[in-house]
């Protein structure tokens, strides 16, 4: 049994749901508040694991799962999605894509592997190209991160295939950052926040300081992060575990981590 679960993404998003509409431009912040929780990220993220488990359908996955959390902050759009009897993709280029999809640089072995899957799980309900993109290009650095890529090498392998600029840097970026909820308005930011890190702890405060949407700028960096040092500190880990409750840990986040896990 493994001591390590993939908490990545969770923990990102755990941390960063206190400041997503009190937004901090700063790296000194307590880590977990009276207002800490998990969000829809976490949820999704978990309904993700769930489906590479169990061979099962991501839609129907993802509608099931979410109507048991109905109040984790679901988009508009999305929380429309959950509420219909017959879901159907609608055209998003949401960031949601990319925030539930780190499991699958886990899961996958190959490169085209990543990206058939990434994108089978973005387009039951973001079937937009740049929803599509935001899915593939977190979970690409996911599996080049876990898979002992340098930062240099994930951060070209990004730009060629993907073409988002990594060149900024979050001094730059964060005078300048407004709340934003698209794909190609988040992904890149976060991939920028894990690149300039020198640990999981650093790379989420990174996030978290940019502004925006916290939560699913540090889901989505948090997840490259521990792919690419392999350890979240056992504080984090230890406050994850009881927000998340043993639920969620034994019937899904546990036997994943355990299967694919580091």
């Amino acid at each position: 049994m493994t001591d390590k679960y993939i908490f990545g993404a969770i923990a990102g998003d755990i941390i960063g749901s206190a400041y997503e509409f009190y937004n901090i431009k700063s790296l000194d912040f307590e880590l977990f508040t009276n207002d800490t929780f998990f969000t829809d990220d976490s949820v999704m993220t978990i309904a993700t694991m769930y489906v590479l488990l169990n061979s099962v359908d991501y839609a129907k996955t993802y509608h099931s799962i979410g109507r048991r959390f109905p109040h984790r902050g679901y988009g508009g759009c999305f929380k429309k999605w959950l509420l219909s009897d017959d879901p159907k993709p609608y055209n998003s280029y949401g960031n949601g894509s990319a925030m539930r999809v780190s499991p699958i640089g886990w899961y996958c072995n190959k490169i085209n592997d990543v990206l058939v899957e990434a994108k089978k799980s973005a387009e039951v309900t973001h079937n937009h190209p740049e929803g599509i993109k935001g899915a593939q290009s977190a979970a690409l650095a996911v599996f080049l991160a876990r898979t002992g890529k340098s930062k240099k090498e994930i951060k070209k392998g990004i730009e060629e295939r993907f073409d988002y600029d990594l060149s900024r840097t979050i001094d730059k970026i964060r005078p300048v950052y407004e709340f934003e909820e698209s794909c190609q308005g988040t992904v890149p930011e976060a991939i920028i926040a894990f690149l300039e890190s020198t640990d999981y702890e650093n790379a989420v405060r990174l996030a978290v300081s940019i502004g925006g949407d916290s939560d699913t700028l540090a889901a989505i960096t948090g997840s490259i992060a521990e792919a690419f040092y392999k350890e979240i500190p056992e504080d984090i880990t230890d406050f994850v575990r009881v927000i998340l409750g043993p639920d969620l840990m034994k019937d899904v986040v546990m036997p994943f981590s355990e299967k694919y896990g580091y």
